[in-house]
């Protein structure tokens, strides 16, 4: 793979990249290059697709059997497990539900790894569970990036997610053209954990705009103008924002399918809050949102998507 910014300092994070810096030569290292992928739900499915986009020969493995045979039918190569993705795929990826199947996915690979593998978990994964799971890969002579994203089914369908990594540089190096392949803007935050943290701020952000959101249509509901006639009349000012855009419409419009589900959401703000904790900051704003998600999966909603926080100020 073609070298970029050879002046910067050993160690530094590579700057943001975006797809349209991958070179041929890039694309060449995806090229039959044979990738594993480990969990294939809402955002791994379109994710495991692109890949496939680029070049890759996809070895993929899943806890449901349905996503597999679907892929299976578009050429993709089924594993009985995590073992034996690692046996036929030098990069895995990782993209799961939670911190314990990272933890039981890992421990499940462990044994298979060897020297020159690499390991990406885009999940939104605890950053003390990430830090200690990096370690222990690398004491097998592999590597282990934490490359959370953001952006939804959308982004993930289009090929245009947010990732933000963590790692060594040379182990995000590795990682870059898989990242390319499903990904528009790309930052190596720093070391082991940091691209974890980049989505603990990330998640802050989307649960505290969905909530300014959905009180402020709201409002406008109650004071008897129409939503969707004040969404448009503010879109393009100081309040515009891709939750404005996209999950302002699905309140207007009431359709909640799940994009990122509320029980998703709810875990991501436990760990977040997990990590304001341990840094010794309190965050009110985040602790309110959260027990607002909390009250909305209390009601029956967890299985929507985050934007139905809306359903909790209107009827």
């Amino acid at each position: 793979m073609r070298r970029r910014h050879r002046t910067r300092r050993a160690g530094a994070p590579h700057p943001s990249v975006t797809a349209r810096d991958m070179t041929a030569g890039d694309m060449a290292d995806l090229k039959d290059r044979a990738v594993g992928f480990i969990g294939l739900g809402l955002m791994g499915r379109p994710m495991a697709r692109n890949l496939a986009k680029a070049g890759a020969a996809l070895v993929i493995s899943s806890r449901s059997p349905g996503p597999v045979e679907e892929l299976a039918g578009e050429g993709m190569s089924p594993a009985a497990g995590p073992a034996e993705v690692a046996a036929r795929a030098d990069a895995i990826v990782l993209m799961l539900s939670d911190t314990v199947a990272v933890e039981a996915v890992a421990a499940a690979l462990m044994d298979a790894l060897r020297p020159g593998h690499l390991v990406i978990d885009m999940g939104t994964t605890a950053v003390g569970a990430t830090r200690k799971l990096a370690e222990a890969v690398r004491a097998k002579g592999a590597d282990w990036v934490d490359a959370p994203v953001s952006g939804g089914t959308v982004a993930a369908e289009a090929g245009t997610l947010t990732i933000m990594a963590g790692g060594t540089e040379e182990a995000f190096a590795r990682a870059l053209p898989l990242f390319q392949a499903m990904g528009q803007r790309i930052t190596h935050v720093g070391d082991s954990g940091a691209g974890q943290v980049a989505k603990m701020a990330n998640q802050v952000i989307v649960a505290l705009s969905i909530g300014a959101v959905a009180e402020a249509l709201a409002l406008a509901k109650a004071a008897g103008v129409e939503p969707g006639k004040v969404r448009d009349a503010i879109r393009g000012g100081f309040a515009e924002s891709r939750i404005l855009e996209l999950h302002g419409q699905r309140m207007v419009s009431g359709d909640f399918t799940p994009g990122g589900r509320v029980l998703t959401q709810i875990k991501d703000l436990k760990q977040a809050e997990e990590l304001a904790e341990q840094s010794g900051i309190q965050l009110p704003a985040l602790g309110l949102s959260l027990e607002l998600f909390e009250l909305l999966a209390e009601q029956g909603d967890g299985g929507l998507d985050h934007s139905a926080l809306y359903r909790l100020f209107v009827k």
